[in-house]
């Protein structure tokens, strides 16, 4: 919020008559700082499933290739293949899940932030054109 209080007194200082776009012009710049690495998180966040759904596709893959190399499919010959998909599926999900969770709330935070740099703003100007008129 600071620098959205401080662009407004600059603007006020240099008797510039837009002291309110200034300010929101400031809110949408902090706005784009805070939201730069957020996208990361929730693109992140879904791939990590497709990613861990990809190996436990191999990993099945790779179990039924046994399973024609021997010639017959017993529980010895699967379970190599399962139990790698099983790892490649946990892994995703366990990257995913935090990624997703850390993505909605930052994103929920910073739309709270917006608010309170938007309310920040408002008084701002509400004080300075307070004090233009006396």
């Amino acid at each position: 919020m600071g620098p959205v209080a401080a662009t407004g007194l600059v603007s006020f200082k240099e008797k510039e008559g837009h002291l309110g776009e200034a300010m929101e012009r400031e809110v949408m710049i902090q706005t784009v700082k805070l939201e730069n690495f957020v996208t990361i998180l929730g693109t992140l966040g879904s791939i990590a499933v497709y990613v861990g759904l990809f190996g436990t596709v191999l990993g099945i893959i790779g179990a039924f290739h046994d399973i024609s190399a021997v010639g017959s499919g017993g529980i010895t010959v699967v379970i190599g293949g399962v139990s790698e998909a099983l790892i490649a599926t946990a892994a995703g999900l366990s990257v995913a899940i935090p990624a997703t969770v850390a993505y909605n709330f930052f994103s929920k935070s910073i739309d709270k932030f917006v608010v309170d740099m938007e309310y920040c703003a408002s008084s701002v100007e509400e004080a300075l054109k307070g004090t233009r008129k006396k």
